[in-house]
């Protein structure tokens, strides 16, 4: 119908791949569990200066895997490579000027944790699930903030319950908003946030000023970020 269609890119990549790293940190320093202890006097009731409630762990010396390596997976290498990580990738399109890249099978087995920065396609649909989890190591951490149908939510609090995922971090659901009949719902070492990854202040000005741009310029004669 001659319609101009165009999109808002690349607004929220450095808040998804900070919120990766929130989700990420969850596990590994336990910040909530150990203020919560401290706030319900135990550290006033301890006999040593430091105490742990949890086992703490670096990052450092880790493999992180990426899958998917468009804008926010580059952007999570960057800051895991910060954290001294080592970083491997299995991207949607494989290109030769990706370095470290992987096959599916290398990403499973090597990760020590493993962000998802894949599109929901019907290729990637469940593309976490018992046999993907399977091939993974013991102890594995999953981080998602793509799309809640990137993984089997069942397979993955199966393998919650069993250790073999030892923490399971999302921003995104299979359903939003949540069911209570969802299989990740009070799941153990599992953390939901509730679609927020996107949605700081900066963000979402960013996200206006984009649309606003995008407008200006259709009207201008000169329209970008078109889809058609």
């Amino acid at each position: 119908a001659g319609i101009c269609v165009t999109n808002i890119p690349s607004y929220s990549t450095m808040a998804v791949a900070q919120h990766v790293f929130s989700l990420i940190t969850f596990f590994t320093n336990h910040i909530s569990a150990h203020n919560d202890s401290v706030q319900n006097g135990e550290w006033i009731k301890s006999p040593d200066f430091c105490y742990w409630e949890k086992p703490l762990s670096e990052l450092y010396g880790k493999t992180l895997g990426i899958l998917g390596y468009g804008n926010i997976g580059r952007q999570v290498a960057k800051i895991a490579e910060a954290f001294g990580m080592n970083v491997i990738v299995c991207p949607h399109r494989p290109s030769a000027d990706i370095p470290n890249c992987v096959t599916q099978e290398k990403l499973w087995d090597q990760s020590d944790f493993i962000t998802l920065h894949a599109p929901l396609t019907a290729e990637t649909a469940g593309i976490i699930n018992k046999s993907s989890i399977d091939k993974m190591k013991d102890g594995v951490y999953i981080i998602n903030t793509a799309r809640g149908g990137l993984v089997a939510e069942d397979d993955v609090r199966s393998a919650l319950e069993t250790g073999k995922i030892a923490g399971y971090g999302c921003d995104v659901l299979s359903s939003e908003p949540m069911k209570d009949s969802c299989p990740l719902y009070r799941a153990p070492n599992c953390v939901i946030t509730p679609h927020i990854a996107w949605a700081p202040l900066e963000t979402r000005e960013r996200l206006i000023k984009i649309a606003f741009d995008n407008f200006e310029s259709w009207i201008q004669g000169k329209p970008k970020n078109m889809i058609y």
